[in-house]
């Protein structure tokens, strides 16, 4: 059983909490260059985006949505981790989009995952489910 059942078992029974309460809702990224940013993470991830202005862009990857914000980037904060089902494939379309891999893959309890730096500095991760040799 799942580490996060007793969890998951107190959110769906409290009927006073909507579905998207306590759950990540967005995340926000600045960057120095809204359209360097937006070929990256499109590139990379298939992330679709929709332009709010020359400074602000609205992204979504299907699951969450976020956004990119022109300024200076200040890299640190907590680690966006997103999710590949096919871990290699995800390594490489990161490096192929100029992503720095900073940890390489590694095994973790329920998984292996590897960090990476965007083109602005930001340390992400990604993580599979899927054992190296399955992979």
């Amino acid at each position: 059983m799942s580490r996060f059942a007793d969890y998951a078992d107190d959110m769906s029974t409290d009927s006073t909490l909507s579905a998207n309460d306590r759950r990540i809702d967005y995340v926000e990224l600045v960057v120095r260059d809204i359209a360097r940013a937006k070929q990256f993470y499109a590139q990379a991830f298939g992330w679709e985006f929709t332009d709010y202005g020359p400074e602000y862009a609205g992204f979504s990857d299907g699951r969450l949505n976020g956004g990119l914000q022109v300024g200076e980037p200040k890299p640190g904060g907590p680690l966006v981790i997103m999710y590949g089902t096919d871990l290699a494939a995800t390594q490489a379309r990161v490096e192929g989009a100029g992503g720095s891999i900073v940890v390489e893959p590694f095994a973790f309890p329920g998984g292996r995952r590897f960090h990476f730096t965007d083109l602005d500095g930001y340390e992400l991760a990604v993580w599979s489910d899927t054992s190296p040799a399955a992979a």
